[in-house]
């Protein structure tokens, strides 16, 4: 039996932390869920998936698709897709079927890439391996999710660059009921007919769109997310905040606005999987005037989940006198000078 191997390379940096990492956990399930019933896809179809962040790992690897199980995503810190894309190649090196004299070898690999943001880390070598060796025996489609990537990036890797106008729990489901649907037409192609070029469904009625990448692209960060730690329990947490565009007092006939960012929640996280994903301290700043919100704690439900510590680190507080989980220190609450302090901001 040849396979038709598809790999899901999915970005989970910190941006991705809340409601875009659970909707593509629920569009995986929903994916695996629908090509069970399809025996085109039952035959044929092995699902892989990496995830990727300051790192990359493995989190299911290449498996027949009725023994597959949709997994739980960990989040960590930076967008290394130089990185991501190099694991992907040693992966399908190891992995993949090779067509010798004595036997048929996989079908061309399908990746779907989904991406929030602009690559952290240096591209070019991962790339250049890229389009040399793998990208004429393998289908790339590269998702952006949201505009805040640099889709020019991605049309260095594949023709197939998409972006997902709308992040809504809708615009998620029909966006995996195009991916489920691609996969499906695809099973087809490579079972009756032996083509094995990606055959991608219409986009018709769902907020996808197919990207020019030869234009140049202006990409504006559109969140801000800081790392925590809980007081009490010493665990790890993520803050989130979105971009928004706000009156100037005073100004409001000028249509002149000032930014900050508005606070989305705090998650709790696993410390030692973000680590794991991680590629060191972000050199990224905010300044906390910016911030707009304070959350409660996850972790512990202490009403000051952004408390700034003097070595520089977020915690949480009761209020009161506190110890800080990162140095130990220990001391009572103050307000922040005016003009507010910058503090280190999250990579991805």
């Amino acid at each position: 039996m040849r396979r038709l191997p598809i790999y899901f390379l999915v970005d989970v940096s910190e941006s991705m932390v809340g409601d875009p990492i659970l909707q593509v956990q629920d569009g995986m399930r929903m994916i695996v869920q629908e090509l069970r019933t399809d025996p085109y896809a039952l035959e044929t179809a092995f699902v892989s998936v990496i995830a990727f962040a300051g790192k990359a790992q493995t989190i299911s690897p290449l498996t027949e698709l009725y023994k597959f199980y949709p997994p739980i995503f960990p989040i960590g810190g930076g967008t290394s897709l130089g990185t991501a894309m190099n694991y992907l190649m040693d992966c399908m090196d190891k992995e993949l079927v090779k067509t010798t004299l004595e036997q048929k070898g996989d079908w061309k690999p399908i990746v779907f890439l989904f991406t929030d943001g602009t690559p952290t880390d240096d591209t070019k070598a991962s790339f250049a391996r890229w389009n040399l060796k793998y990208r004429r025996n393998a289908n790339l489609v590269a998702i952006s999710i949201g505009d805040n990537v640099d889709t020019h990036v991605l049309g260095q890797i594949s023709e197939n660059v998409l972006r997902l106008t709308n992040t809504d729990e809708l615009s998620f489901k029909a966006f995996f009921k195009w991916v489920t649907a691609s996969i499906k037409a695809t099973s087809v192609s490579v079972t009756d007919m032996g083509e094995d070029k990606v055959q991608l469904a219409p986009t018709n009625g769902i907020n996808l769109e197919k990207v020019d990448t030869s234009s140049p692209c202006v990409v504006d960060e559109n969140f801000v997310v800081l790392l925590g730690k809980c007081s009490n329990t010493k665990k790890n947490y993520l803050v989130k905040y979105a971009k928004r565009f706000v009156d100037i007092e005073g100004l409001e006939s000028l249509n002149i606005k000032a930014t900050d960012y508005k606070l989305v929640g705090a998650y709790a996280i696993d410390g030692e999987q973000y680590e794991a994903l991680s590629d060191g301290k972000s050199n990224k700043n905010i300044n906390t005037m910016s911030l707009r919100g304070v959350p409660t704690c996850p972790c512990c439900g202490n009403q000051l989940g952004v408390v700034v510590c003097e070595c520089g680190n977020i915690m949480c507080s009761d209020g009161h006198t506190t110890s800080c989980p990162w140095c130990g220190m220990e001391g009572s609450l103050g307000e922040i000078a005016e003009g507010g302090m910058d503090i280190t901001r999250g990579r991805g």
